[in-house]
């Protein structure tokens, strides 16, 4: 058996008989027992599921066909049958990441290490890490195209990880310790380490693995356990990044050497784990060129461009050039802070971001957007990007605040400001974070088309750390006279050296910045746009062309403007609702974090299920591809305009 054929049932497909637990009804008199649960996990589940839905495999028992014609099967409890490999993956290659990251400025600028460093200023070292970010950001793209047209997921994973995650994390640490790489510190290796290999397997690695533990459940029968495996999944992300967070700093300050060689061990031990689950997960394959033209269903094109999602997405720009300062800026001002209980330095301030994520995220999600729905009130998406870059605004203007406070306390008593005070920046980021970024997140997915869901995804990654990490390069460079001290030189690592350097001129750019982000979201011409965006998206789910009586064709030429009829079509994708839909806070750390259920959820809304007659119509290896069901006038018909009246 191929890689490709495992998780794949060899036998034909085949239409099997109906059983008496699958007999046909109608669509106004469907008994309870004639509906397919989405939460099958149990050997008593099993016996209330029809034929076609059972591989007769002991340890995937659950069989599905894919629109291609593939045939998959699942386990009952993919979360430890599959996914606990997965989710332990990502919460050590997220250490990793943090580790890493939360470091960088001060190993360049030789804050751990005066003797053995890059021996960079603050302006190159910002520049550094923006450079980056922004590769880190910008490979999804790659990583996207690699798992849905040439390799699929689980090896893009592993290609990724291999060829340039660990090597590049490799060549960081190898770096760090003295003579190792030469007589002088080797910036040409670190370069192709911190610029090129680490990033890029960043990118690659973190816009497959989310996607690829999603598809070990069974898309019909196991929906509703993918929104818990997304909540477990972001949970393990911060749950990495505090850690990572925390040790490599601290380890740090004392051999930096040392701190950097946990990140490689800890992502080694990571694909260890992911490789031992090799014969467990359930592989798809890549659909191909992820860049095709798909022909139109219908007489009309009426998709949604990934040119509009951008559009929509880049209105978070502004907030996330705020964002980025957490790494660079910020860790520039900290350094010249005094250490909190002895061990707190710059770096590990940036754990206070991941703090506000959890805990912003769980008042937002079961707080203020439950209060809003019990009262059928609903933020517009632009509205809430708005409030992240209101809260952007206010941690830059915050930053602006500790430059005068640390200006002003060193001219009156010679001493340092603690770095306790810099958190408020921190927190006021991350609260952002859970309007602006999780919006933006859910308009890329449910707007995009959805053989490109992945893609759009990396483009709106692309706007959340790739353009916003080049803009600030150019404003490195066009700002760097206010970084220099009184000697006119760039190194203000010393306190004495930082007040004499004009930074907080840079910090109010950034506030104009900001508030540009908040008055453009405001416009009601931004507003209407979206929304009018959004709502295409919901008219445009298409419902697969079905054999229909004529009593039903005569009524569905009468009214059309009936209640909504969830499609078998639409039900396997039930798990992609989870971004629209979701019951409880998902956070995502990193900018790409969910913050709890859209306002667009109506309350009490009546839950619709699956029938068990329409599995072996949606499972039939000789219907052809779902099409356009069209209105009588030639108008593409929605999936709102079906109604529940009549029998299969």
């Amino acid at each position: 058996m191929t890689d490709e054929t495992k998780g794949r049932d060899k036998t034909p497909i085949s239409s099997p008989k109906p059983s008496p637990t699958c007999s046909v009804t109608s669509y106004s008199g469907t008994s309870i027992d004639d509906e397919l649960p989405y939460n099958v996990g149990s050997e008593e589940q099993l016996a209330l599921l029809p034929p076609e839905c059972l591989s007769g495999n002991k340890l995937r028992p659950l069989r599905h066909v894919s629109e291609d014609g593939q045939v998959y099967t699942y386990a009952l409890q993919p979360m430890f049958y599959s996914v606990i490999f997965i989710l332990l993956v990502e919460l050590l290659e997220r250490f990793s990441f943090y580790g890493v990251n939360y470091t960088q400025t001060s190993f360049l600028t030789g804050v751990y290490n005066e003797k053995w460093n890059a021996g960079m200023h603050s302006i190159a070292a910002s520049s550094y890490v923006s450079v980056s970010t922004a590769v880190a950001y910008t490979m999804p793209f790659a990583g996207a195209f690699l798992a849905d047209s040439i390799l699929g997921d689980y090896w893009t994973i592993l290609f990724g990880a291999f060829l340039f995650y660990i090597p590049g994390l490799v060549l960081i640490f190898l770096s760090s310790i003295p003579h190792v790489l030469g007589e002088t510190f080797n910036r040409a290796a670190l370069a192709v380490g911190l610029l090129l290999l680490w990033p890029t397997g960043t990118g690659i690695v973190k816009s497959v693995v989310n996607v690829f533990g999603a598809k070990q459940f069974h898309p019909l029968l196991q929906s509703s356990l993918i929104e818990a495996y997304y909540v477990k999944f972001y949970m393990c992300i911060n749950i990495g990044a505090l850690i990572g967070g925390i040790v490599v700093p601290v380890v740090g300050q004392h051999d930096i050497a040392l701190a950097y060689s946990y990140p490689v061990g800890m992502l080694c031990i990571g694909m260890v784990l992911f490789v031992l689950g090799t014969e467990r997960y359930v592989k798809q394959k890549p659909m191909g060129n992820l860049f095709a033209k798909k022909p139109i269903a219908g007489p009309v094109d009426t998709s949604i461009g990934l040119g509009t999602i951008f559009k929509i997405t880049g209105l978070i720009i502004p907030f996330n050039i705020a964002y980025s300062q957490m790494a660079t800026t910020f860790i520039i001002q900290g350094t010249v802070m005094e250490k909190a209980f002895g061990f707190l330095d710059a770096a590990s301030m940036n754990n206070a971001d991941a703090i506000s994520v959890l805990l912003f995220g769980w008042i937002v999600a079961n707080g203020l957007y439950p209060a809003l729905a019990r009262r059928d009130i609903r933020i517009p998406t632009t509205y809430k990007f708005a409030i992240g870059s209101l809260l952007g605004a206010l941690a830059i203007a915050w930053a602006l605040f500790m430059e005068y406070k640390i200006r002003a306390t060193y001219e009156a008593t010679g001493q340092q400001v603690s770095i306790l005070w810099q958190s408020v920046s921190y927190f006021l980021i991350g609260a952002g974070e859970i309007f602006a970024v999780s919006a933006a997140y859910e308009v890329a997915f449910t707007a995009s088309p959805p053989e490109k869901k992945v893609l759009a995804s990396a483009l709106n990654l692309f706007c959340v750390g790739g353009i916003p990490n080049v803009l600030c390069i150019f404003l490195y460079q066009a700002a760097k006279g206010w970084f220099q001290n009184s000697r006119g030189t760039a190194h203000i690592s010393k306190v004495e050296d930082y007040v004499t350097a004009r930074i907080d001129n840079y910090f109010f750019v950034l506030l104009i910045v900001s508030i540009f982000g908040i008055v453009i979201n405001l416009l009601p011409i931004t507003r209407d746009f979206v929304a009018s965006i959004e709502e295409k998206a919901t008219e445009m789910v298409k419902t697969p062309t079905m054999k229909r009586s004529p009593r039903f064709r005569r009524n569905q030429s009468k009214d059309f403007s009936v209640d909504d009829e969830e499609s078998p079509l639409l039900r396997m994708k039930r798990h992609q609702a989870y971004l629209k839909y979701g019951s409880g806070p998902v956070l995502y750390k990193q900018g790409s974090m969910r913050a709890g259920p859209s306002m667009f959820k109506q309350v009490n809304k009546k839950q619709k299920h699956l029938k068990k007659s329409a599995v072996g119509k949606l499972y039939n290896p000789k219907s052809k591809a779902p099409t356009l069901v069209m209105t009588p006038d030639g108008k593409p018909l929605t999936a709102a305009a079906i109604k529940r009246q009549d029998s299969i």
